[in-house]
């Protein structure tokens, strides 16, 4: 029985936190649509949970509004829990892999072979948010490496079912990324997160004059 009741509660844990971290794995059978417009990307991700710790999905992927566009296949995997009383951590990696096409570190050239490895972790309170990724993106033998990290507090606890309201800062540093000068580009984005239920809301405003819009619904 305390075995149950122990599952059972990291279960209802994992549902109302899911939404709250735009998490790639939710609850088994369920899917997740993700789309981002974000200060280096914009991207739009469907994703399905097989398990509780594997989802797959597509993924369509707009690199820094440089007309350079992916296409393919998103794997994503928990790889880490931990659950306390009052917190929750994550680690995640995430997989691609698919076809490219478009201008990218000054290279013009036909639709050519893609993919990706990020690893992401998150850790919250009802409190406090923080979580980072680090990634690699390759084509062809051309590569970029990226790393963000956010940190962010509620300015209010709400209840479970209530809204939720983050106020957040994003710190986004992209390697090779800047196709004008060649040179690494780096951001700060203010933002603010809303969800409730199944929703989840993010608009900002990045230090490159672009603004940050975010949506995900799990279904």
């Amino acid at each position: 029985m305390k075995k149950l009741c122990a599952v059972a509660l990291a279960g209802v844990m994992a549902l109302q936190a899911a939404p709250a971290g735009a998490r790639p794995v939710s609850y088994p059978q369920g899917w997740t649509l993700m789309q981002m417009n974000e200060a280096e990307a914009n991207w739009l991700h469907l994703h399905y949970t097989t398990d509780p710790r594997t989802s797959i999905g597509l993924k369509i992927e707009n690199q820094g509004y440089a007309d350079h566009v992916f296409v393919g296949g998103q794997y994503n995997r928990l790889l880490k829990r931990w659950n306390a009383p009052n917190s929750q951590g994550n680690t995640y990696l995430k997989l691609g892999l698919g076809v490219a096409d478009g201008d990218f570190n000054h290279a013009l050239d036909a639709t050519k072979a893609a993919g990706f490895v990020r690893f992401a972790a998150d850790w919250e309170t009802r409190r406090w948010f923080t979580a980072a990724n680090a990634s690699v993106y390759a084509r062809e033998g051309k590569a970029m490496t990226s790393q963000k990290a956010r940190l962010g507090v509620a300015p209010y606890v709400a209840d479970f079912g209530a809204l939720h309201t983050w106020l957040m800062v994003e710190g986004n540093w992209t390697q090779n990324r800047d196709a004008d000068q060649g040179q690494d580009a780096f951001t700060v984005t203010p933002l603010v997160r809303f969800f409730k239920g199944n929703s989840l809301l993010e608009v900002g405003y990045s230090s490159n004059d672009e603004p940050l819009f975010n949506f995900v619904y799990r279904f």
